[in-house]
């Protein structure tokens, strides 16, 4: 669903119309995408009358919709942050209620200066810019915050995810996995996790397919705080989104909502290592119910992280043991390195073969000796990857496979 020309911003009157309907009591997502279904936009649900409304939802809920929007709790972020004092009347042309009035416009004003700044989006369900896959799934969010690249949440991607207490074989693993799915053209996405999330960011980062980090905070803070200055890079180069309110900190109810949309963003979920009552089974299953491929890095029958993905692999999830594996599988390959590939011809590929040696070398290296521009060798070296001839190393490094 990507748009060629960027929509307006959401305006003080339409947010307050999603917030209405996100503390709605007693209404929950499955029953707000109902309402969208049946009605469009949330004014319409609350132009609705009793009526229509009993059509869809119980009394209970028909009274919650028609009610002033109120704060739900008093401990919700915002109103912990702003206070909770009552005003006469909003100020912005739109009438508040007495009860949490404070809340309301506190929390109104704080979107409306978080999407003001550069590189900030305000992306309600059914905008033309919200993610087509993501929009596909159950309970889909009603708002995501997002912080950088949109462009990336309208690519195809593929989420690596796994233990935070990774080995450190396991982070290069999901590190070089989550490389050769970018240089692919591919797009990263994980939870900002440390370990194996860090790694596939990293990896994400080196390539052209970049990374996704999805929060399970307010998108104004940062979780885990080891993880800071990688956000900070990620929302230069890559892409941040959170469907938290603003100031949100992170409880233990969040992150299992936030692997959702790891998984309902990806078209796979690729597990690198997990202990037996992993959070990322989680994320792979949750991909497998919104019909995604999973996959799973088999290891040592002794280790303790891989038991999560031998159990996924016993499940149905497919053993993969490289990036270009899943690539494969999937029929990832972007139309520009498809095309790389068919073009290889022989007398390109001994040369290249000739130019490596036996000693594994630097890409940028290799470009220089080929007189050849080292994002272009990027992808002819993924089709040779694929093809069996040549391996990526840690570090960028290739080095040529014997027969």
């Amino acid at each position: 669903m990507q748009a060629t020309e960027s929509p307006a911003e959401l305006t003080w009157p339409e947010l307050a119309g999603w917030l209405r309907l996100q503390q709605a009591d007693g209404v929950g997502l499955l029953t707000a995408h109902k309402l969208l279904e049946c009605f469009g936009t949330p004014a319409a649900i609350f132009e609705a009358s009793r009526a229509q409304l009993l059509e869809i939802v119980t009394p209970r809920q028909a009274d919650a919709l028609l009610s002033p929007l109120r704060a739900r709790r008093a401990d919700t972020p915002l109103a912990a942050a702003f206070g909770s004092s009552d005003a006469a009347a909003g100020s912005h042309g739109a009438a508040l209620p007495a009860a949490g009035q404070g809340w309301v416009e506190a929390q109104l004003d704080a979107m409306l200066a978080w999407q003001a700044q550069p590189g900030h989006r305000l992306l309600p369900f059914g905008h033309p810019l919200y993610p087509e896959y993501l929009s596909q799934i159950v309970a889909a969010p009603l708002l995501l915050f997002v912080k950088g690249r949109l462009d990336l949440l309208a690519n195809r991607a593929v989420a690596v995810v796994g233990s935070r207490n990774a080995s450190r074989q396991g982070m290069l693993n999901a590190e070089r996995m989550a490389q050769t799915l970018s240089d692919a053209g591919v797009t990263v996405v994980s939870g900002l996790a440390l370990g194996i999330d860090a790694a596939a960011h990293l990896g994400g980062l080196s390539g052209p397919g970049g990374t996704v980090a999805v929060l399970g905070t307010g998108i104004d803070r940062i979780y885990p705080a080891r993880n800071a200055a990688l956000a900070r890079r990620i929302a230069e180069e890559g892409c941040l989104i959170s469907e938290c309110a603003l100031g949100t900190p992170p409880t233990r109810d969040n992150f299992p909502r936030r692997n959702r949309i790891i998984s309902g963003l990806s078209r796979g979920v690729l597990v690198v290592e997990a202990a037996e009552k992993s959070g990322s089974l989680i994320t792979a299953r949750l991909a497998a119910g919104q019909g995604r491929d999973v996959y799973a890095v088999p290891g040592s029958i002794h280790a303790t992280l891989s038991k999560g993905c031998h159990e996924l692999i016993r499940e149905g999830a497919r053993l993969v043991e490289s990036g270009a594996d899943v690539l494969a599988d999937m029929q990832l390959l972007a139309d520009g390195q498809a095309g790389a590939r068919a073009a290889l011809d022989d007398s390109f590929v001994d040369r290249v073969l000739d130019a490596m040696g036996d000693d594994p070398v630097q890409a940028d290296v290799l470009a220089e000796h080929l007189n050849q521009p080292a994002g272009e060798l990027q992808g002819q070296l993924l089709a040779l990857e694929l093809a069996g001839l040549l391996e990526r190393l840690p570090g960028g490094m290739f080095q040529r496979l014997r027969a």
